[in-house]
């Protein structure tokens, strides 16, 4: 076995040696090759394929120069991007990860000097914002990609559309108040001012009517005896309870909204396998809402009641053409035909058909923000 095989004890030790970052002061940037001592880059440097690299590089080192340091930046940039993104980072830490790469660009063939001097003129040619700490010099990349800025966009012009929905929404609520108490007469009342007719008549306040009727009472009831009493005392109980349950009812009436009204006939299905195979995956509608969490619902199929919360219950997406209800967003509680289904993003696109923005086409609502109505 020769001492130039690729498998002899010194060529392996050879390749295990060069593996890894080496001094920079006996790395060649021209030749792009890289000495373990200062004997090897004497040597490397008195080779004649060095020679002709100078004599190249003599005729114009600018060219080299400028090809070298707008490498070095296209690959401190790109690793920028991809690995940190748009957050605020110390400088030494992207040019230590830099660095960790052995095919990696060097400084000292730029035309920056040391990592400040690239760290500035990165914020001058404004493809960072720099500032500088006690700690150091701080580097945050700017993200000009046009995609990224469309997306960008994008998203500011459906927020901004959302808020110009939410103002309307709001504007025709109000109009519809303004017009429901125009509807009706307040009754105000009429003040008169004290008048005597009789100068001669005297002015008397009877403080002791209330103790004087309770006398009154109370003899009327001694005479009437137990038997009238359990009777008196029967009506007032029930009355009482009359009034309870009058003005419980009168309570949950005041809790319902028109949106709960309106959830009230949306058709969901049950997700949950905890009730069995008879209601898994089994379509009911919704018949009433208890809170904002749970619901009543009505099997269509065998008719029977359940109680469930929203964990177990799932929205459906009836066909195109079918009327739907938005139960999410800023079109929230507002009914709509169902145009088109986008089964690869999991949305669905809607033409509103109530509210002040009846007719308006919107695309991209998500499954679970949408329901089929009964």
């Amino acid at each position: 076995m020769g001492k130039s095989d690729f498998l002899s004890p010194k060529a392996i030790a050879n390749r295990i040696k060069s593996k890894g970052l080496q001094k920079l002061r006996w790395y060649c940037q021209m030749c792009q090759k890289q000495c373990r001592d200062e004997n090897g880059f004497k040597c490397h440097c008195m080779s004649e394929s060095h020679q002709r690299q100078l004599l190249l590089a003599s005729e114009d080192p600018q060219q080299f120069m400028d090809y070298f340091s707008e490498e070095f930046r296209n690959d401190f940039l790109e690793l920028l991007r991809r690995r940190f993104g748009t957050k605020r980072v110390h400088n030494n830490i992207v040019y230590n990860e830099y660095i960790s790469h052995r095919e990696h660009i060097h400084m000292n063939a730029t035309q920056w000097e040391t990592l400040t001097d690239f760290t500035k003129w990165l914020g001058r040619e404004g493809f960072c914002k720099v500032d500088e700490t006690p700690k150091g010099w701080y580097i945050q990349y700017i993200d000009r990609d046009p995609e990224t800025i469309r997306r960008q966009q994008e998203q500011e012009k459906k927020k901004k559309q959302d808020l110009d929905d939410e103002e309307k929404t709001a504007k025709f609520i109000e109009e519809q108040v303004r017009r429901g108490l125009e509807g009706k007469e307040q009754e105000r009342p009429v003040y008169t001012e004290l008048n005597r007719e009789n100068d001669e008549e005297k002015v008397a306040f009877n403080l002791n009517k209330g103790a004087s009727t309770s006398v009154a009472a109370s003899s009327k009831t001694s005479v009437l005896g137990p038997s009238a009493l359990k009777m008196v005392g029967g009506a007032g109980s029930v009355k009482r309870k009359e009034s309870a349950h009058s003005s419980g009812q009168s309570k949950e009436k005041k809790k319902k909204s028109a949106l709960d009204e309106i959830m009230e006939e949306i058709v969901v299905k049950i997700v949950t396998k905890k009730l069995g195979e008879k209601y898994h995956k089994k379509k009911a509608v919704v018949k009433e809402v208890i809170d904002k969490y749970t619901a009543v619902v009505k099997m269509i199929d065998s008719g029977d009641k359940l109680k469930l919360d929203q964990t177990h219950l799932e929205t459906v997406i009836p066909a195109p053409g079918k009327k739907v209800l938005v139960l999410n967003g800023g079109y929230r509680g507002n009914e709509g035909i169902l145009e088109s289904i986008n089964e690869k993003n999991f949305s669905a696109a809607i033409i509103i058909e109530s509210g002040p923005l009846k007719g308006r086409r919107i695309e991209g609502i998500q499954y679970e923000d949408i329901s089929k109505l009964l």
